[in-house]
């Protein structure tokens, strides 16, 4: 018999650190110490957003942690509580730099810990981050592009932004505050707008908040919105529905369920193998464990890793990317995760410049629904 390669499956032979960070470090009490005394090295990366807004609101660099609705009082005013789930004043926070996602992660681990979080908010924050002048990075675009199925391009893919505003999103999600952990969370939903071709010279300014914080029948959901500008125009906007489970007094019952429609006829079927979770997790930079070790999928309730989202709809653009237009919008609805390794069903169908995709199971069970327009 044939020995698999040590790449083909994820290892369970990993420690925590090398379950957050990928295969670099263990997480020694040295670093514990250090993830909790980032913001004295980078005060934008790991310190809440609650001092962020109140010193940015006063002219001051990101400094003094303080209380999030006062911090956000003293920067926006009452209004910013006007409408639950969506204030109406942002205070805006200029980071210098993109944070890096490492002691994000770390953090919103130690956070699950007992004693270790923190009160979280019971609204988004009152804030929007921002990062200039982020330029694209050629090879990990090629990169990128060779894990997702595109064609080698100096024009980036709709889904490229978001792995470059990726750590902005992440800061945002992993602040003490926000209402919703990170661990745990089920990414349920992406809606991107392209509105001009972006391309590998242009500079992208990012900003990110979070808006929409509402019931769902298993928890609470919440959107993050990751625009892109080049000069002042906004050419590029993404919006990521995240769902925090949590039990509701109908949990455990029953609900009477219309039966599925039959899947459309597949146009293509494709093998996803279990690296695809380790290699987009190097070019995107999300190294979530459930995607990338056996182990970590398991902490989280599933028997083996499963696929990214993003990756999922990012193969399905890249087998619709000859036929795209210059500006559009395209929408996805994430169903069912896909196991890693998995055989999938991608079809597709067109009706004037619109056009219907899905990605669905052996069985016929959908991962992935989504449309163009």
């Amino acid at each position: 018999m044939a020995r698999r390669s040590p790449q083909e499956e994820p290892s369970d032979d990993l420690s925590v650190g090398e379950l957050i960070d990928g295969p670099t470090e263990t997480l020694t009490p040295e670093i514990l110490a250090a993830a909790f005394a980032d913001e004295r090295r980078d005060p934008a990366a790991t310190q809440d957003l609650s001092s962020a807004a109140a010193r940015a609101g006063a002219g001051h660099d990101p400094g003094v942690t303080q209380d999030l609705t006062s911090a956000a009082a003293s920067v926006v005013g009452p209004a910013a509580a006007a409408e639950a789930g969506q204030p109406a004043t942002r205070a805006r926070v200029e980071l210098s730099r993109l944070p890096a996602p490492g002691p994000l992660y770390r953090r919103a681990l130690l956070g699950t810990l007992p004693g270790l979080g923190g009160r979280r908010g019971a609204d988004v924050p009152a804030v929007e981050l921002a990062v200039g002048g982020v330029a694209v990075d050629p090879q990990r675009l090629a990169d990128y592009d060779r894990v997702c199925g595109f064609r080698l391009a100096d024009r980036l893919p709709a889904t490229f932004p978001h792995v470059m505003g990726f750590p902005l999103a992440l800061r945002l999600i992993t602040a003490p505050e926000f209402p919703i952990p990170l661990t745990g969370v089920v990414h349920i939903g992406n809606r991107i707008t392209v509105h001009r071709p972006i391309t590998v010279t242009d500079r992208l300014d990012f900003t990110a908040w979070a808006e929409n914080l509402r019931p769902h029948d298993r928890g609470r959901q919440v959107d993050v919105v990751l625009v892109g500008s080049v000069d002042g125009e906004e050419v590029w906007r993404g919006v990521s529905t995240y769902l925090w489970r949590q039990r509701t007094p109908g949990d455990g019952e029953r609900r009477d369920r219309a039966e599925p429609p039959a899947p459309p006829a597949a146009s293509a079927r494709w093998r996803v193998e279990p690296r695809i979770g380790t290699e987009y997790a190097r070019v995107s930079g999300d190294h979530n464990p459930i995607h990338t070790s056996r182990l970590g999928a398991r902490l989280l309730g599933f028997p083996r890793p499963i696929a990214h989202g993003m990756w999922t709809k990012a193969r399905c653009l890249a087998a619709l990317e000859s036929r795209l237009p210059e500006a559009y919008t395209v929408q996805v609805a994430f169903k069912l995760p896909v196991s890693l390794p998995s055989t999938v069903a991608f079809s597709a169908g067109r009706q004037g410049d619109d056009w219907d995709f899905a990605l669905h199971d052996q069985r016929g069970r959908p991962h992935l629904v989504g449309t163009i327009r």
